[in-house]
């Protein structure tokens, strides 16, 4: 199934303000979440696409470390 043809069958579509996340307790351990990225069908990366908005975690040296 090619790229279109996903969303000319997808049920629905999410945009930005279609969905919201909200703070709270989770019991995901950080080394069970997957941060893995498919950039093609053949290629993927094992690291964060995006770094998260959060000014103790996204600082300068994560914002040009993720820009390499």
């Amino acid at each position: 199934m090619g790229f279109r043809d996903k969303f000319k069958n997808a049920d629905y579509a999410l945009t930005f303000n279609d969905v919201i996340l909200l703070p709270g307790w989770t019991t995901l351990e950080p080394n069970e979440a997957d941060v893995a990225t498919r950039v093609t069908r053949n290629v993927e990366l094992n690291a964060p696409f995006i770094s998260s908005p959060m000014d103790t975690v996204t600082e300068s040296d994560m914002a040009i470390a993720l820009a390499r």
